[in-house]
């Protein structure tokens, strides 16, 4: 896997990210928590510049009305149609063969029993070394 280094730490601001072609892809590399995360520049599903995307907080619900926020910053919501990622290894969540409006079988298990989506977003490793953003491709 080729090493590139492709910005200073201090040029992609907390919060922020940058755009970087590398080997014919744009590959875009977040600065959240403190931490560096790249992916490539394309949701899976219709192909939105995941640049746009906007970086929401993970949602979860032990019961209805009761919710708890956390991982801030780590998921990745597409700019296009609100499919989101999780920044740290691309995973989607959501089926797109199952929304439909009908009605579908009620059952009640545990979350460790639900499955991840079958969309992935395409992660790289990052490095930073000396105030340097190293992306392997």
């Amino acid at each position: 896997m080729a090493r590139h280094i492709v910005a200073r730490t201090s040029e992609i601001p907390a919060g922020g990210n940058k755009v970087f072609g590398l080997e014919g892809r744009d590959i875009v590399v977040f600065h959240v928590n403190g931490e560096f995360f790249a992916l490539l520049n394309r949701c899976p599903h219709e192909g939105a510049p995941l640049e746009k995307a906007a970086c929401v907080a993970r949602l979860t619900s032990p019961e209805p009305g009761i919710y708890h926020r956390d991982r801030v910053g780590e998921m990745l919501r597409c700019p296009w149609h609100g499919w989101e990622f999780d920044i740290r290894n691309g995973q989607s969540w959501f089926d797109p063969n199952r929304f439909r409006i009908r009605s579908y079988p009620v059952a009640v298990e545990s979350g460790a029993e639900l499955q991840k989506g079958p969309y992935v977003a395409e992660t790289f490793p990052v490095h930073i070394e000396d105030n340097y953003v190293i992306v392997e491709v």
